[in-house]
């Protein structure tokens, strides 16, 4: 069964070997923002004989077209996800690495707003929003 991510990268002329169908189903099926090296742990327990080297570049090509959104979540490593039909944002548990997709029409529109105030025209943007959870927070009193 083709997935969406092999189905775009057939719709841009691309070649589709084995190994760039395998990596293209493991990104289609992740639930989460995988790194490369965590892509290639997947797909190798699919198929044994994708190298790591194989990842980097079907991921730089997917990214190059299009396919694929390259984050730096301040973790020290790049982190995919297919590109989306539809904005949203991120939240990202700097103590687990969790990262929460959202969308928010009021921030949405602030932004714009804010746009408009100093002149321009908002195109795009990426928000991400750094946090630990709220049983972590030192009390008031201790700060």
């Amino acid at each position: 069964m083709t997935n969406q991510i092999e189905k775009l990268c057939l719709k841009k002329g691309m070649r589709m070997t084995e190994q760039r169908r395998v990596i293209a189903r493991v990104i289609a099926d992740a639930t989460d923002h995988p790194d490369v090296e965590e892509l290639h742990r997947r797909a190798a327990a699919i198929d044994d004989r994708i190298s790591i080297a194989t990842v980097y570049r079907t991921v730089k090509l997917f990214e190059d077209a299009g396919i694929l959104e390259r984050h730096d979540f301040r973790d020290g490593r790049s982190r995919y996800e297919p590109a989306p039909d539809k904005h949203h944002d991120h939240l990202i548990d700097i103590d687990s690495g969790d990262v929460i997709e959202f969308r928010n029409e009021e921030i949405e529109r602030l932004q714009e707003a804010i746009a408009r105030r100093h002149g321009y025209k908002l195109v795009d943007h990426r928000l991400e929003l750094y946090c630990v959870p709220l049983d972590e927070m030192p009390d008031e009193e201790d700060t």
